[in-house]
């Protein structure tokens, strides 16, 4: 059988298994290498009391949070994106 993909949507090369970490969002558990992590700047201050105590010359932090998806979420989110059937690998037909 034909892969489709050279990775095989993964990024673990000859690693064998690796452990399981839980989606931020369902809960669903996926291989580590196959996750998709983003870090967003969070700011624990709501956005408009911000600005008020910046103009008065105040320093507000923001911290990064990491967040793993699986890519069920990922895809719903937006973070990543189905690419076109004419960018997808084309099938290979059997004889």
């Amino acid at each position: 059988m034909p892969k489709k993909r050279e990775s095989r949507g993964r990024r673990k090369g000859d690693k064998g298994s690796v452990e399981r970490v839980a989606c931020d969002n369902c809960g669903a558990l996926v291989p580590a290498d196959k996750i998709i992590c983003v870090t967003r700047m969070y700011s624990p201050v709501p956005p408009g009391l911000a600005e008020e105590l910046e103009k008065k010359g105040a320093i507000i932090m923001k911290y990064p949070v990491q967040k793993c998806y699986c890519i069920s979420c990922a895809i719903f989110y937006g973070i990543i994106k189905v690419r076109p059937e004419e960018e997808r690998k084309p099938k290979q037909v059997q004889i």
